[in-house]
């Protein structure tokens, strides 16, 4: 017997903001403390009409979101730490991601 819901949705993920946590230099890309971007359904990425986002500030935070988006066990460094700093040093810029939601997916519609 499946553990699948009728729905067919098997897996379970969390949405995630990337959020200007502070900045400790200058700001060359224009970001400032509070601006954001947030991961939804596994994939979407989606900005707050008329802001912008760092293309390699968000490049930074990039290999932490997959873990980010899973539950994970108790004790996991990966759990305890949501601090991501940008890689420019002149801005010293550092962003946090938190969960900002939880929602089942379907894994056959993101393999």
């Amino acid at each position: 017997m499946s553990d699948t819901p009728p729905d067919g949705t098997d897996m379970e993920l969390h949405d995630l903001r990337v959020c200007v946590d502070r900045i400790e230099g200058r700001s060359v890309c224009g970001l400032q403390v509070g601006d954001y971007i947030d991961v939804v359904r596994s994939n979407e990425m989606r900005l707050p009409e008329g802001k912008h986002f760092c293309l390699y500030a968000f490049a930074a935070v990039l290999p932490m979101l997959a873990a980010k988006q899973r539950d994970l066990p108790a004790g996991d460094w990966m759990s305890q730490d949501s601090h991501v700093a940008c890689p420019d040093p002149e801005e010293r810029l550092v962003m946090r991601i938190d969960r900002i939601g939880t929602r089942r997916l379907r894994s056959q519609d993101l393999t």
